[in-house]
C-alpha cells in the first residue's frame, strides 16, 4: 500500500486486526526486516510495518533527516486516523518512536526501541570511524545521517512517561552507557540485553524477540 503525506509517497504493508502497531526499520533497510517478526505480532495487532522516506518503495527526497521522518510517521498515523499506537522502532525507527513519544505524547501507548542512539557519540569508536570512512568513499547521505543525527538531549527523553522496552545486543555498536543513561532519566522503562548478539541479528528475519515484545504490549 502506499499513502502520500507531507508531499511524499510512504510505502507500507497493513496486516492482522486489532490495536494498531507500527513498525519502522533502520538505516538502509526496508520493512520485510520484520517479516518474520510481524507476522506474530499480527495475530493480535494490526500491523502497519512501513518503509522510511528514501528506503524500500518509498518516495526519495532530498531531506533524509530523523525529524523530517518523525514528521511522516506522526502524518501517517493522523492521516489513518490510529489512536492508543504502540511502536516498535529499530535503530533509526527507534530514533523515530522515540522523538513521536518526546513531541506527541498522547498518541502513542508502548514504545520498544531497539538498538538506539541519542547522538553519534553513541557510537563505539571503531564503528563511527568504520561509518565515516565508508562515507568518504561513497558520499552516501544515509551514511552521513549517522555521523551527523540525531542529536536528542538526555534532558528532554527524561519527559518521556510513554511505557517503553528497550533492546541491546550484548556486542551492540553503541556504548552501553547510552541504555544506562536513558534507563536513568525513563521512568516508565525495561531493559533487555540480548547476549550473544549484534545490533542487528536478534532483529532482522527473526521472531526471538516475540515473547518479550508481546508480553509487554499486552
Amino acid at each position: 500500500m502506499d499513502i502520500n503525506i507531507n508531499n511524499i509517497d510512504i510505502h507500507y504493508k497493513r496486516s492482522g486486526e486489532g490495536r494498531p502497531l507500527i513498525l519502522l526499520h533502520g538505516n538502509g533497510e526496508d520493512h520485510h526486516i520484520f517479516d518474520a517478526l510481524g507476522d506474530k505480532l499480527s495475530q493480535h495487532y494490526t500491523v502497519y510495518a512501513v518503509d522510511s522516506r528514501n528506503h524500500g518503495k518509498s518516495a526519495k527526497h532530498p531531506d533524509v533527516g530523523y525529524d523530517a521522518m518523525t514528521l511522516d510517521v506522526y502524518a501517517f498515523i493522523t492521516a489513518l486516523k490510529l489512536t492508543k499506537v504502540s511502536i516498535l522502532g529499530f535503530s533509526d525507527g527507534a530514533i523515530i518512536a522515540l522523538q513521536l513519544a518526546m513531541a506527541h505524547p498522547d498518541l502513542l501507548d508502548k514504545i520498544v526501541l531497539l538498538g538506539i542512539n541519542l547522538s553519534p557519540s553513541d557510537f563505539k569508536p571503531h564503528v563511527y570511524q568504520e561509518i565515516k570512512d565508508a562515507y568518504a568513499v561513497n558520499q552516501d547521505p544515509l551514511y552521513k545521517l549517522m555521523l551527523e543525527q540525531p542529536q536528542i538531549k538526555l534532558a528532554d527523553v527524561a519527559s518521556v512517561t510513554t511505557p517503553a522496552l528497550l533492546f541491546a545486543g550484548q556486542d551492540d555498536c553503541f556504548k552501553q552507557s547510552v541504555y544506562d543513561d536513558l534507563m536513568s532519566v525513563l521512568p516508565n522503562a525495561q531493559f533487555k540485553l540480548m547476549e550473544g548478539h549484534n545490533h542487528t541479528d536478534y532483529i532482522v528475519n527473526t521472531d526471538i524477540i516475540y515473547p518479550d515484545v508481546i508480553k509487554f504490549l499486552n
